[in-house]
C-alpha cells in the first residue's frame, strides 16, 4: 500500500499542461496568471502633486506669491511657474514646468488681490525641493514587470494592470471537473427518502471544492450501483479535464467503479493509500484524462479531495505553489491513536496569545460530517504517531482562519 506522499508524487507525474486564454479585467478576478506582465508605460505619466496646495519654487518660500491658475485633476497647466508666482493645484494634477514642490493648502494664508487684481497667497514655513511631488515613473517605470506568471489576480493586482493601461491578460483557463456520485442509495437534497436511501451530499460537496479550487464543476448525477450505467457516465464525462467520482471504489460487491474503469481502458496507478481516513483511493489515466475515484464516506472523499484532486488541479491552473497550508499549533489535550497510517485529524483553531491552538473538532469518524463543518483544517498525524499531542503540524483548508480578522482594531 502506498504512503500519501508516494501516491501524491504518483499523482502529480501525470498532470495534463494547461491551456491559457485572454480575459478582460472585468473577469479576471480571482485568474491565476499565464504570464508575466510588463508595464507600457509609467506610473505617473508625469511629475504629479501628491496634495492639494500650491505648485512654487522651493527657493521663493516663505513668502508672498502671485498665484498664476488653478490645475485640477485631470487638467494642463497653461503657465510656467516663475519666481515669485504659483500654481493652484489639486492631488493628482500635473505640476507645471518651472515648480519643484507643492506647499499643502493648510500652509497658506489668503491675501487681499493686488492693485492690478491679481489672486495672491502667502505660504508659510519652508519648502524642500521635491516635496510632495510624485515623480514621473515614480510608482512604475517603463518596461518594469509589475506581476508574475503563476500569480492569483486579487484585488489589488487588478487595480495595477488597470493603472498602467493594460485591459487584458492571459490566464489560466480554468479545468472542467466532471464530478459523479455512485449508488442506489442516493437521492437529491429535497427529495424524499424511500427505505435505506441518504440524500446524496458528497457531489454538492466536490462542486463546492471545485470551485474553491479555481475549476468549473460539471454535474454528472448520480449513477446507480450497476456497471453499465456507471460506464456510460465515465464515457460522458471525458469530455471534462479531470474526472472525480464518489463510491464504489473498495471491495463490496456493489463496488463497481474500479472494474468499470479498467474494462473502460483506464491504466489504474493505484487503489489504496496507508491513510485515515480514505484508504480506498483509486487513482488512473483514461484517455489522457485523470480519473480519481473517491470513497463513499463523507469526510474520507474530502479529506481524498484536499490531499490529492486540489493539487492536481491547482497545478493544472499554473500555481507554483498548489498545496494547501501548514502551520505549527499546540494541541488541546491528547489522546492516543494506533499507529500504522498517516491520519488527518480534523481540529479548529484558535489563537492564544501569539500560539495557535488546536482542539479535535467533532466525531472523527469517516462519516462524521459535521466535523468538517465545524474544523480549520487538518492535523496531520505521520504513520509512526501514537498520540495526538503536543505541537502538530496543521494543514489549513479554512482561508478565514488564516485571514486572522478581529472584530476591533488595535493600534
Amino acid at each position: 500500500m502506498l504512503t500519501v506522499e508516494e501516491a501524491l508524487a504518483r499523482v502529480l507525474e501525470h498532470v495534463p499542461p494547461g491551456s491559457a486564454e485572454r480575459a478582460w479585467l472585468a473577469d479576471a478576478h480571482g485568474r491565476i496568471l499565464a504570464e508575466d506582465v510588463f508595464s507600457p508605460g509609467e506610473l505617473p505619466p508625469w511629475p504629479a502633486s501628491a496634495m492639494d496646495g500650491f505648485a512654487v519654487r522651493a527657493a521663493d518660500i516663505p513668502g508672498d506669491l502671485r498665484v498664476l491658475e488653478t490645475v485640477a485633476a485631470g487638467g494642463v497647466p497653461r503657465h510656467r511657474v516663475e519666481p515669485g508666482t504659483v500654481t493652484r493645484i489639486m492631488t493628482g494634477a500635473p505640476v507645471p514646468d518651472g515648480a519643484d514642490a507643492v506647499v499643502m493648502v493648510e500652509d497658506s494664508e489668503a491675501l487681499p488681490p493686488s492693485a492690478a487684481g491679481a489672486d495672491r497667497v502667502r505660504l508659510l514655513g519652508a519648502a524642500a525641493v521635491g516635496q510632495h511631488v510624485r515623480p514621473r515613473g515614480s510608482e512604475v517605470a517603463r518596461g518594469v514587470r509589475v506581476l508574475s506568471r503563476g500569480q492569483t489576480l486579487g484585488a489589488g493586482a487588478i487595480g495595477v494592470l488597470a493603472a498602467v493601461g493594460i485591459p487584458s491578460v492571459r490566464v489560466s483557463v480554468r479545468p472542467r471537473v466532471g464530478i459523479l456520485s455512485t449508488g442506489d442509495e442516493l437521492v437529491e437534497p429535497g427529495g424524499a427518502l424511500g427505505p435505506g436511501q441518504i440524500h446524496s451530499s458528497n457531489g454538492h460537496a466536490l462542486a463546492a471544492l471545485v470551485r474553491e479550487a479555481g475549476g468549473v464543476p460539471v454535474d454528472l448525477g448520480n449513477a446507480p450501483d450497476d456497471p453499465v450505467a456507471i460506464g456510460a457516465a465515465f464515457r460522458a464525462a471525458l469530455r471534462c479535464d479531470l474526472v472525480v467520482s464518489t463510491g464504489g471504489v473498495s471491495v463490496g460487491d456493489y463496488d463497481h467503479v474500479k472494474g468499470v474503469l479498467k474494462d473502460l481502458g483506464l491504466t489504474m496507478d493505484f487503489w489504496r493509500v496507508a491513510m485515515k481516513p480514505g484508504k480506498p483511493l483509486a487513482y488512473g489515466v483514461l484517455g489522457g484524462t485523470p480519473v480519481f475515484g473517491l470513497p463513499g464516506n463523507p469526510v474520507s472523499c474530502m479529506v481524498n479531495f484536499y490531499q490529492f484532486v486540489r493539487p492536481v488541479l491547482r497545478t493544472m491552473l499554473g500555481d507554483p505553489t498548489p498545496y494547501l497550508p501548514v502551520i505549527q499549533a499546540e494541541m488541546v489535550g491528547r489522546s492516543r491513536r494506533r499507529p500504522g497510517r498517516a491520519e488527518f485529524v480534523r481540529v479548529r483553531l484558535f489563537r492564544d496569545g501569539d500560539t495557535v491552538r488546536a482542539e479535535v473538532a467533532g466525531h472523527q469518524g469517516s462519516a462524521g460530517v459535521l466535523s468538517m463543518a465545524d474544523a480549520h483544517g487538518f492535523a496531520l498525524l505521520p504513520e509512526a504517531a501514537t498520540e495526538v499531542a503536543g505541537t502538530v503540524a496543521v494543514q489549513v483548508f479554512d482561508p478565514g482562519f488564516l485571514a486572522g480578522a478581529e472584530a476591533s482594531y488595535r493600534w
